[in-house]
């Protein structure tokens, strides 16, 4: 079956609730497109706009170097699947994340999905009105919700229309930053940013 009519099958399958697992998503993991499995529904995730795909490759490029120089670990980008449940199945990709090395040691290599949730996970907000639903407010929340959930230690979700930085260490502990350094360093270790250099 081609890549397209896969594709067809399971978004039509979706649409009657039937379940996609993470093997039959792994079908799709190379065909150009971005997906999610939430609670086992397929989703198709469109493309991002300039302003999100400006903030995220920053927030990539800023914790990737703390990450490299630090070697506290393996910092990934956007469209990274990460396993947080089974039956039925979950699989979110972070725009940017970070997995501490000794879970990395602890799992070895592996060619598909990271079996659960990175240490840290950026989520970028595209500008109201942008063509991006996946990256609405509300759909971020979800996101942020799903990573705490499964044992995300800390999630920075970045407003580039705002220019606001919100850390999430759990539902009760949220704190949003206009200015200043943020300290992430119980979810990164030693990586201090500026609010600053995410929006430069």
């Amino acid at each position: 079956m081609s890549d397209a009519l896969l594709i067809a099958s399971l978004l039509n399958v979706s649409t009657h609730m039937t379940t996609v697992t993470v093997e039959e998503l792994l079908k799709l993991h190379d065909d150009g497109v971005r997906h999610e499995l939430v609670e086992g529904q397929l989703r198709v995730m469109p493309l991002a706009c300039v302003a999100h795909g400006r903030v995220t490759s920053t927030a990539s490029w800023l914790l990737g170097n703390h990450v490299h120089e630090t070697e506290i670990g393996v910092a990934v980008a956007a469209g990274t699947g990460f396993i947080l449940a089974s039956d039925p199945d979950t699989v979110r990709a972070p725009d940017v994340a970070f997995v501490r090395r000794d879970r990395v040691e602890a799992v070895g290599r592996t060619e598909h999905f990271w079996p659960g949730p990175p240490d840290f996970a950026i989520e970028v907000i595209s500008p109201s009105g942008a063509d991006a639903p996946h990256d609405s407010r509300p759909e971020v929340h979800s996101k942020t919700l799903d990573w705490l959930a499964a044992g995300t230690l800390a999630i920075l979700v970045l407003d580039p229309a705002e220019r606001t930085a919100t850390a999430y260490r759990a539902l009760d502990n949220v704190r949003t930053y206009t200015d200043g350094d943020i300290d992430l360093s119980d979810a990164v270790p030693g990586w201090v940013v500026a609010v600053a250099d995410f929006f430069a």
